[in-house]
């Protein structure tokens, strides 16, 4: 089957290609880029849209098996590709635990029945991520993992984190760190400060996580193993992260389109929508987040997709589960940060194909000859409000609905498929 794309601008940071491009994909795979003149049946005009390798989310949250009432893998997978993801790549915290080979097993056949995109699973660093056992690391990566994580539940075992880190610097994994120091958090449910003592809200401080990712910098550069950062929120914690990266510690990191764009005055009106781990920070840490991307600091963009059903957000701000959405709306979001000048339409691209496809070593990213054709094509300027009762997420907890953002995904293809396209 053969498909071109054209009068697109293509942008692919892993060749430096910023220019108007035809594409010609074959058999799944990119054949061409360049001027395509052969008369072929399927064909997309791109005249006005932008063309990229297509977008890879490296935290999402699926849910199954075990929590299925908040996301599947085919309702997570439908989101992504109308967020002009094709490639996602999924936490541990399922029910049971994704710690085994069996369960990672399950994450990839269900995923080849129920899903259009690109799965790779995250297997758990600790059995049962209670942060007691290792899990069987060697066995995960045969199975399929492309990293290790005991994601919302912090190691605080400093020993435990230094074996995972030995055991996956030879199985060449990541380790995704989730930095939050569990004792010092606490019951805190929101950034400590003004708006957590004027709420009456146990604060969480800044200090919870800049703790851990010092620990974990500290670690890498002991085992020379690599770790990511997941969901960096504070300023002192791009600083530390800054400082190692001088002195060649191995650590990468991501950041969030609601950490960029959020502060903990959003949650004034004890809005649920707005509670989430690590919690909203000052406007002074956006400033520094937002100076860090522009800097190279942080590496990548993830959504951190959280879905919770409306029996777990719409009750009291302190019962109510940590997390939010954000497959549907990132592209937007974060598409500010050009509109703003923050970073450059090549950077931006960079954030959300080439170096999360690097820090975990998946074979996406690009558009070189020969990849596999993951595309994604959207309209930088068309505007759109963005409207939580279209999501195609089980879910409905984001921060985000009523927002009037300009960009939106157009088309989704993977492996050469068109796996969404937008009709008003």
């Amino acid at each position: 089957m053969k498909l071109v794309i054209k009068n697109g601008t293509v942008i692919d940071p892993s060749q430096k290609l910023n220019a108007k491009k035809d594409i010609l994909v074959e058999d799944g795979k990119i054949k061409k880029i360049g001027t395509i003149n052969e008369n072929i049946t399927t064909t997309i005009d791109a005249k006005g849209l932008i063309v990229t390798p297509g977008f890879i989310d490296m935290h999402t949250h699926l849910r199954e098996p075990g929590e299925e009432h908040k996301e599947t893998i085919r309702t997570g997978s439908e989101a992504a590709a109308r967020g002009g993801f094709t490639t996602i790549v999924c936490m541990a915290n399922t029910n049971p635990v994704n710690d085994n080979a069996y369960v990672t097993q399950f994450i990839k056949l269900k995923s080849k029945t129920d899903s259009h995109i690109n799965i790779y699973p995250i297997g758990a660093l600790s059995k049962g991520m209670r942060g007691e056992e290792l899990s069987e690391i060697g066995s995960l990566k045969e199975a399929g993992c492309v990293g290790i994580s005991d994601d919302g539940n912090p190691v605080m075992n400093s020993y435990l984190m230094r074996k995972a880190l030995d055991y996956c610097r030879h199985f060449h994994l990541p380790i995704i760190s989730h930095c939050e120091d569990h004792y010092l958090k606490g019951k805190g449910m929101i950034n400590e400060g003004l708006h957590s003592t004027i709420l009456g809200l146990r604060g969480n401080p800044s200090a919870s996580e800049e703790i851990m990712v010092a620990r974990d910098i500290a670690l890498a550069h002991l085992t020379k193993a690599h770790v990511h950062l997941a969901h960096i929120s504070t300023e002192a914690a791009v600083r530390l992260i800054a400082d190692a990266k001088k002195r060649r510690v191995p650590v990468t990191c991501e950041v969030t389109p609601h950490h960029l764009f959020l502060t903990d005055e959003a949650v004034k009106n004890y809005d649920t929508h707005f509670k989430m781990a690590p919690p909203l920070r000052s406007s002074k840490d956006c400033i520094a987040l937002k100076r860090a991307l522009k800097e190279n600091i942080i590496d990548a963009f993830a959504t951190d997709h959280a879905p919770h059903s409306t029996l777990e957000k719409n009750i009291e701000f302190e019962e109510a589960a940590f997390g939010v959405i954000g497959l549907e709306t990132a592209l937007s979001i974060t598409f500010k940060l050009v509109k703003e000048k923050v970073l450059t339409l090549s950077q931006w691209v960079e954030k959300w194909t080439l170096r999360p496809a690097q820090i975990l070593n998946l074979p996406k990213g690009t558009l070189k000859i020969g990849a596999d054709a993951d595309i994604t094509l959207f309209n930088p300027t068309q505007k759109i409000k963005i409207n939580k009762e279209t999501f195609k997420s089980k879910s409905r907890n984001t921060p985000f609905h009523g927002w009037n953002v300009e960009g939106n995904v157009c088309y989704t293809i993977v492996g050469g498929k068109v796996v969404y396209a937008y009709k008003n």
